[in-house]
């Protein structure tokens, strides 16, 4: 298998077990049951799904991190059985998970706005979080003014 169908199982059973354990479950399961049935019994698949969060809900109530990452590395080879089978089921999985992800900004953000005020600024303007022992230029102020006087 090659590596992105093995980061995509790896994403997709990260996002299967956070679905389970959210309010979206309920309307994501169906579709979930229809990529790991691919044809075969819905009913099957849409009780190992159901199975699976309920012995997740469990392991999270008592704290199991161990046991929750277990679960989720049985889904990871699950699909990675499932995409090594029917390469054309990682489609129908990345679109799967393009809609239930949550829009979020790929990082922080954070938002600067600059102010210069009080006439022209014929001099260095430094903007910085934090700046240690700067030194920049001559060391003697440039000209100010029209007029050039200090």
């Amino acid at each position: 298998m090659d590596a992105e169908l093995a980061a995509l199982a790896a994403s997709g059973a990260s996002s299967l077990v956070g679905l389970m354990v959210s309010d979206a479950w309920s309307a994501t399961r169906e579709r979930v049951a229809r990529l790991f049935a691919r044809g075969g019994d819905e009913e099957q698949a849409a009780g190992e799904l159901t199975a699976a969060r309920a012995e997740l809900a469990e392991a999270d109530r008592r704290g199991d991190a161990e046991h929750r990452a277990d679960i989720e590395e049985e889904w990871q080879l699950r699909l990675r059985r499932l995409l090594r089978a029917d390469p054309e089921a990682a489609a129908e999985l990345r679109r799967l998970l393009d809609e239930t992800a949550p829009a979020q900004a790929p990082g922080p953000t954070l938002q600067v706005t600059n102010t210069i005020s009080g006439g022209s600024q014929q001099g260095l303007v430094i903007q910085a979080g934090r700046i240690g022992r700067l030194s920049a230029g001559s060391g003697t102020p440039p000209p100010r003014g029209p007029g050039r006087a200090g």
